[in-house]
């Protein structure tokens, strides 16, 4: 119900103080027009820049919404919506009249007047209201119209549905998002009538029109902003609607097959599949043989891949076309032949490889993976050598998995490595000697990073101890972090997260910590920088007041007073801090 869902703190609370102050605006200026109200649906027209249509709902006990503005597309609550909820609340809390019984007057349903009214009127004056709609109204008139052509059984009925159709998808210019929500709503109009064909005497005729439609939408499309996913949503229903035509109508098989297959290769986007495997059944063994016939046929004309070859999405539609015929055969073998036409990546190999894992078939696996490794010697994929890794330790070839795993951390020392090379080294039982070995190549790599000079950077830096101390962070050793992070320059970040983990046990550290981080933070300059650091400062606050350093604290913030005086922005968060610490 609509009253436990719809309250003023809802609404601000859904939208925002600005956009629920900008809709109390509208609401105050009777912005909100033809208001009308269910148990479970509000609709209403705002008027504002534009007329924008509004809808509040009750979605399995959620306040669901929709607004023709802009700012309702991209997801957000609008003020119109604020306005029109504002308007209902008005009227749903209006003062009974006087000697009205006591309680809560409960109101009209307008929409149950309308139908008392139209049930007691004689069918002349309800074919006569209904054309004067359809006159104003495109969309019925071209609902009414498919239903009296299907009624009638015209012999046009097919070209009367291609019309509709027509005129929904055609555009003049590039549809921008703003008018993507009039464009599918026609769309779905007509889906909607296509939906009533779905019927063993006009199913094969549905076949054909969602054919048609769909390729109509799709090259619509090109010129076309969907970023909602709206049409493509028309699209999709489609999809599913021409699948169940042709389950219901059974066409031809081999005609079924060269549509589906023109389909599923020539349309722009390719939104719904067309592919064998969802078309089985309706396609039966011998659409399947067409099927498989024609993607062999386009499949001959490619040769193999070669790494210099640019992308081609053609190959790509058939290339995916025959893996499925594969896999839904079972045949691995055609299934690698269909693959290892295209080694253009390292990544290619170890799919091949995953392909004979998944056959029970090891050997041919560990054989694919180590070409894929020695064919691409300056461009390797670590998945394809994490997954040597694993091949070898299950050979018990410990070396090789040791060695594939110290590569990865010598060409890219970061804590993803070492902790990948503590993973194979713990399991191998030679954790200790490696670690210390890793670490010495972390100090090499430090030392080597500061000493290094350029054109740039022509003398020597501080070195930035951030991957030591991210390091001894993991490991959970705090000296280790803490002697780090004073041997030279480190990430604000990892000060931070050390620093909170001081907290408990070693505050005075902590505090030293936050108070090393403020400054640099501080000399960025903006205020999101500000408001950062501000928590910063009352965190150290916070710690210095358990250790009964609430006098020091003061002097720390005198001492930023003077620091960053001209930062008003600055001071006037610190001065926030102060009042709250001696309150």
């Amino acid at each position: 119900m609509l009253n436990n869902l719809i309250s003023r703190p809802t609404l601000e609370d859904l939208a925002g103080s600005t956009a629920f102050r900008r809709g109390e605006e509208y609401f105050s200026v009777g912005a909100v027009g033809r208001l009308r109200a269910t148990d479970d649906k509000i609709s209403a027209r705002v008027e504002g820049t534009e007329i924008y249509q509004v809808e509040l709902r009750d979605d399995d006990g959620d306040l669901a919404y929709d607004c023709t503005c802009p700012r309702a597309a991209d997801g957000y609550f609008c003020k119109h919506c604020v306005a029109a909820g504002l308007a209902w609340l008005a009227e749903n809390s209006a003062a009974p009249k006087p000697g009205a019984a006591s309680g809560k007057r409960k109101r009209r349903d307008p929409w149950r007047d309308i139908k008392e009214y139209l049930t007691t009127q004689p069918p002349e004056i309800l074919v006569a209201l209904l054309l004067d709609v359809a006159q104003r109204d495109d969309r019925l008139y071209q609902s009414l119209l498919l239903k009296a052509e299907r009624a009638g059984g015209s012999g046009n009925m097919s070209k009367t549905y291609q019309r509709a159709i027509d005129g929904a998808t055609r555009i003049h210019g590039f549809v921008d998002w703003r008018e993507v929500g009039t464009f599918a709503g026609n769309l779905d109009q007509v889906v909607d009538s296509l939906a009533e064909l779905l019927k063993p005497d006009t199913a094969a005729m549905l076949v054909e029109l969602t054919e048609y439609a769909i390729e109509r939408i799709e090259n619509a499309l090109e010129q076309i902003d969907d970023s909602n996913g709206e049409i493509g949503d028309v699209v999709y229903r489609l999809g599913k609607l021409h699948l169940k035509a042709c389950a219901m109508a059974r066409p031809e098989p081999t005609g079924l097959a060269a549509r589906l297959f023109r389909l599923e290769t020539t349309l722009p986007f390719g939104l719904c599949s067309f592919d064998a495997t969802t078309y089985r059944d309706a396609l039966g063994l011998i659409g399947l043989r067409r099927y498989r016939e024609l993607a062999e046929a386009e499949w001959r004309k490619f040769k193999p891949r070669d790494v210099k070859d640019s992308y081609d999405a053609h190959r790509s539609r058939i290339t995916r076309i025959m893996e499925q015929l594969a896999e839904a055969s079972g045949d691995v073998e055609e299934l690698v032949a269909i693959k290892s036409q295209d080694l253009s990546s390292c990544y290619y190999y170890l799919n091949i490889a995953e392909i004979w894992t998944k056959a029970k078939q090891p050997d041919k696996a560990l054989e694919w993976a180590e070409r894929g490794l020695k064919a691409f010697p300056e461009r390797p994929d670590n998945r394809l050598r994490d997954f040597l890794v694993e091949a070898y330790l299950k050979r018990k070839r410990n070396d090789e998995a040791l060695q594939l795993t110290w590569i990865q951390f010598e060409e890219c020392s970061t804590l993803e490595h070492y902790k990948k090379l503590h993973g194979i080294a713990g399991k191998l039982g030679l954790w200790p000697q490696q670690r210390d070995r890793a670490l010495a190549r972390v100090a090499e790599i430090i030392a080597r990073e500061a000493n290094a000079t350029s054109h740039w950077k022509p003398k020597p830096s501080i070195p930035n101890y951030s991957l030591r101390v991210e390091i001894a962070l993991w490991e959970q050793d705090l000296d280790a972090a803490w002697s780090a992070a004073h041997e030279g320059i480190c990430d604000r970040n990892l000060l931070i997260t050390l620093a909170g983990k001081f907290e408990p046990s070693r505050p005075d550290d902590a505090i030293s910590l936050y108070r090393r981080v403020v400054p640099p933070i501080v000399e960025q300059t903006n205020n999101t920088a500000y408001e950062e650091a501000a928590k910063l400062i009352r965190k150290v606050g916070g710690l210095m007041k358990t250790q009964s350093q609430s006098r020091q604290f003061s002097d720390y913030l005198a001492e930023l007073r003077v620091q960053f005086k001209p930062k008003r922005n600055f001071i006037k968060l610190l001065d926030g801090v102060a009042r709250s610490a001696v309150s």
